[in-house]
């Protein structure tokens, strides 16, 4: 038996062919995926290229999918066939302290689907062993998208870092970054109770069509600092977000920050431009918190779940384009040029 898939050979090399539907063990689960969607680091691994990976050892991408249980080993018992569900990619040990201490995404030992292992985008993906018995599968509830569902792994990540740089309510909010992640983080922060959250960005579409989705966002193109400065009376932002891989976003938080101000580097920089000139008095004067972030735990997934669940947050209108992966060159080519703010592979 055959099923379609993505298979990355190289860089700039991605595949649309046939191979065989995975086998699975006694104690893994099949997958029929019904949406997947691209994210930063699929565009990365195309771009570049990944270690490991060449003309003799391609990779299937995406671990940002979701699915319907189409086969489960004699042993598993936690699930069942025709179970609707999420799977959080990251795969710690189980045995090490992080992975007991809950952070099994900081595991020295990690793997990931889609990264290290066939992932999403094919008809059909493995669930290892190791990713069932440490509670990678979630189980969805039934108003809860796959598409919705599949982007969770990203939200729960937005999450850890809202954990970290924390929102009060009647605080400013300041996002540089007018993608899916920054209005991930612009949800969170409305639903903190923020009073102003202003949404930065270079794309004039992008800004347009967050400003579209939730009007309540004060958009800005050009001169933030001005106009973070008149809306908070010269004050300054309570909490900046960079919610993109851009050295100068970074460089630009320190002085968009207030006194006693929040700054979260969410977005990670690309190899060989991570080194980034700080004025660090800013920080020392106007005694700022600056955190970084990576990744989700299970529990993080879990609860950002819980949240789409419940309708706390609404992550379905992120998704602006859904293709068959039939076109998903078409998908990747609008994910590359920031056309739309999240690329969905359906099935």
């Amino acid at each position: 038996m055959t099923m379609l898939a993505a298979r990355l050979y190289g860089k700039n090399d991605l595949r649309v062919e046939e191979m065989p539907v995975p086998e699975i063990g006694d104690e893994e689960i099949l997958l029929r995926v019904k949406a997947a969607n691209i994210c930063g680091t699929d565009l990365r691994m195309l771009q570049n290229g990944a270690a490991g990976v060449d003309e003799n050892n391609p990779l299937v991408l995406c671990h940002e999918f979701a699915g319907v249980i189409e086969k489960v080993g004699a042993r598993v018992i936690e699930y069942h066939v025709g179970q609707r569900v999420a799977v959080a990619p990251n795969i710690g040990c189980g045995v090490c302290d992080l992975c007991t201490a809950g952070k099994s995404h900081h595991c020295k030992q990690l793997t990931a689907i889609g990264v290290h292992m066939d992932g999403g985008f094919a008809e059909f993906v493995r669930i290892p062993a190791k990713a069932v018995q440490l509670g990678n599968v979630t189980p969805l509830a039934d108003n809860v998208s796959f598409e919705a569902a599949a982007g969770n792994e990203a939200f729960s990540c937005v999450y850890n870092a809202f954990e970290r740089y924390g929102v009060n309510p009647g605080e400013t909010v300041v996002i540089i970054g007018a993608g899916a992640i920054g209005l991930m983080h612009a949800e969170l922060a409305k639903m903190a109770g923020a009073a102003k959250v202003i949404l930065n960005d270079l794309s004039d579409a992008r800004l347009a069509e967050c400003a579209a989705l939730d009007p309540s966002l004060i958009t800005v193109k050009d001169n933030l600092l001005e106009r973070v400065m008149e809306e908070t009376d010269g004050n300054g932002a309570d909490v900046v977000i960079t919610a993109c891989s851009a050295a100068p976003a970074q460089r630009a938080s320190f002085a968009l920050a207030g006194l006693d101000g929040r700054v979260n580097f969410f977005g990670g920089l690309p190899k060989g431009k991570e080194h980034v000139e700080l004025d660090t008095n800013i920080i020392h004067y106007k005694q700022l918190s600056v955190t970084g972030t990576t990744r989700a735990s299970h529990c993080h997934y879990r609860k950002t779940l819980h949240f789409i669940a419940t309708g706390l947050v609404d992550v379905d209108p992120l998704v602006s384009h859904k293709f068959p992966i039939q076109e998903i060159e078409k998908a990747f080519e609008n994910a590359a040029n920031t056309v739309g703010l999240k690329q969905a592979i359906v099935f």
